[in-house]
């Protein structure tokens, strides 16, 4: 199926920032973002936990127990994503892991939700205590959001409720508005762990 013209630009940016984050996460190195190629190191496992203040959200053992301010670790497996609701005000700071985590439970739900079985829940994500593990979640679900994206034609973008994602306002909401969204947020978050790689180096 040829990318509807409404969806191809949202696609390359999606396809950009995704790869942009890996990079800046994987290295060996990354586009500095005018065409110049600069090396990276690949990130740690102290660097992925790493609580740069206190009262940070993160992933935890699960026989740890949520963090401060947390009421449960979400998902399942050995390792939970420190969460509650309703979210406390003002948000916790939170670690690389817990970004990550957050990604990648999005865009892999979101997917489910769109083609999928509608069935998983927060409560089916398995988490990671490792970069690696959280890497390659992160490059599971980007890759299950994106072929979901490529199955919709240009009338599907505006289907109110064609990904049912539950825990945002997707079944109220025009697809393409759903895709823009996802953007952002890869967008936003995946500069905030770029800043946090940033302060590791420098505060470490």
């Amino acid at each position: 199926m040829a990318v509807p013209s409404r969806l191809a630009p949202l696609l390359d940016q999606f396809d950009f920032t995704r790869r942009r984050l890996a990079d800046r996460l994987t290295g060996p190195k990354m586009d500095s973002g005018d065409g110049e190629y600069v090396e990276v190191p690949a990130i740690t496992d102290e660097e992925y936990l790493w609580e740069p203040v206190a009262g940070c959200w993160s992933i935890r053992p699960r026989a740890a127990g949520p963090g401060p301010g947390a009421t449960l670790l979400a998902g399942t497996g050995p390792w939970g994503r420190d969460g509650g609701r309703p979210h406390p005000w003002p948000p916790p700071f939170t670690t690389i892991a817990w970004r990550l985590a957050h990604l990648s439970e999005m865009l892999a739900l979101r997917a489910e939700y769109t083609t999928g079985g509608h069935a998983l829940t927060e409560d089916d994500v398995v988490h990671h205590g490792d970069a690696a593990g959280g890497l390659a979640a992160f490059e599971a679900a980007a890759t299950a959001w994106r072929d979901a994206l490529v199955t919709v034609g240009d009338a599907a973008l505006d289907d109110i409720g064609r990904c049912r994602y539950p825990y945002g306002s997707d079944p109220e909401d025009a697809f393409v508005d759903v895709v823009w969204w996802v953007n952002q947020e890869l967008l936003h978050h995946g500069a905030e762990i770029a800043m946090l790689r940033d302060l590791y180096r420098y505060l470490r």
